[in-house]
């Protein structure tokens, strides 16, 4: 996801290919386009710049500038056998990002800056997911519908009950990856969001 936070690896995600990010990583994500261009391309496999461009409303130029600044990073590559054109094909080097939150109190003011820059584009990633499913559930089988959970609760936890509850959501979504191939399966999007409040806020 995985392109999003994560918590503590499980021992499901060491089947993946997750990228950790660092200082000088994050600074080469942090950019609301790349982080859509990146989740586009670990969802919906390899894809040329004109065809991120259609999808995105931009540019093939700025779409190329984006994609040849993640490769310089490690998070995409060259994918060969795509197309028979002379127009370069690429896709996601990795399964799934990790997020390192000691980067949100990094010395470095750019490195702050370039967190919190990936995690408010998470979230609104997050939130325009879920208003496409909201205005597209009708079209879905009743079924699917049923499925679907848009949920929230409050407990009172310590940082500690917290970060095992986490632990413990991601071990439970990551059991599931390996389910046999059925027909009437679609790709299902999981969203876990845990943080602490004040009263009142």
């Amino acid at each position: 996801m995985p392109e999003e936070p994560e918590a503590p690896k499980t021992p499901a995600d060491e089947e993946l290919l997750v990228r950790k990010l660092d200082a000088r990583s994050l600074r080469g994500l942090a950019h609301p386009l790349r982080i859509r261009m990146l989740a586009a391309l670990r969802h919906d496999g390899p894809a040329t710049a004109s065809q991120l461009a259609e999808q995105f409303g931009e540019s093939s130029g700025a779409t190329s500038y984006h994609l040849r600044q993640l490769a310089a990073h490690g998070f995409v590559e060259d994918a060969p056998g795509h197309g028979k054109g002379r127009e370069r094909w690429w896709k996601a080097a990795h399964d799934g990002t990790q997020f390192d939150e000691s980067l949100m109190y990094a010395t470095d003011p750019e490195t702050r800056g370039a967190a919190e820059t990936f995690l408010h584009s998470i979230m609104t990633i997050h939130a325009q997911e879920m208003s496409t499913w909201l205005g597209n559930a009708h079209t879905w089988p009743q079924e699917w519908r049923a499925a679907s959970d848009l949920s929230d609760f409050t407990l009172r936890l310590t940082p500690a009950q917290s970060h095992e509850l986490v632990y413990k959501m991601h071990e439970l979504v990551n059991s599931y990856r390996d389910l046999p191939a059925a027909d009437d399966a679609e790709t299902v999007r999981i969203h876990t969001h845990a943080f602490p409040r004040h009263n009142g806020d």
